[in-house]
């Protein structure tokens, strides 16, 4: 899908809002990356912004799991987007579902500014309820992109990422050695008294 503009003309612009969802370890960041990296060949002002606290691979670059990075701003607040996306046609925005509720707000006001608003997150917490402001992101986006890892336990194509360590908190960083993606059959047999609908 080219979603890319032509046109750089200010009274063409035209504003949008791209939700990329899915567990971890489904190509969520990678894609998002790729998208921000097409829009910069096309001559595109970008500006890319992950939450503060994710600091797994780089204190400021967005990294995927697979190790491809692209410059980033981490800022503490979603409000702190507004003021620092100026002059850009096209804003990314990695691991939403760690942002405040006022995200929903900022992609809303950058999208009718005529800026293309790209956001990758998890879309289900390690328990499978839906993720901070995910769920509103996806209802006001255009297009909604679900990728998906692969079950590590059948194959399957996996909707959750299921925490491996003992934690009830809803927000705790990691990586392989934390979560493994899942499909929703192996999160039930795991689960029986907490089923995805």
């Amino acid at each position: 899908m080219f979603l890319e503009r032509i046109s750089q003309s200010p009274v063409q612009r035209r504003g949008c809002i791209e939700v990329i969802c899915g567990s971890m370890f489904s190509g969520k960041t990678e894609e998002l990356i790729r998208r921000m990296k097409r829009a910069q060949f096309a001559k595109q002002r970008v500006e890319i912004f992950k939450p503060s606290i994710d600091t797994r691979y780089s204190e400021s670059d967005v990294v995927s799991h697979d190790k491809n990075v692209i410059t980033s701003t981490p800022v503490e607040s979603s409000s702190t987007i507004l003021l620092l996306a100026q002059d850009v046609d096209v804003v990314g925005v990695d691991e939403a579902q760690f942002f405040d509720p006022g995200i929903v707000e900022v992609c809303t006001e950058l999208a009718r500014r005529g800026i293309r608003v790209i956001v990758a997150g998890l879309d289900v917490d390690f328990m499978g309820r839906p993720f901070g402001p995910m769920p509103q992101l996806m209802a006001i986006a255009e297009d909604v992109y679900k990728a998906h890892a692969i079950c590590v336990r059948c194959g399957s194509l996996a909707y959750v990422s299921h925490r491996l360590v003992d934690s009830d908190k809803r927000v705790l960083l990691g990586e392989k050695e934390e979560y493994e993606p899942i499909c929703r059959e192996c999160f039930n047999q795991l689960f029986p008294d907490n089923q995805l609908t």
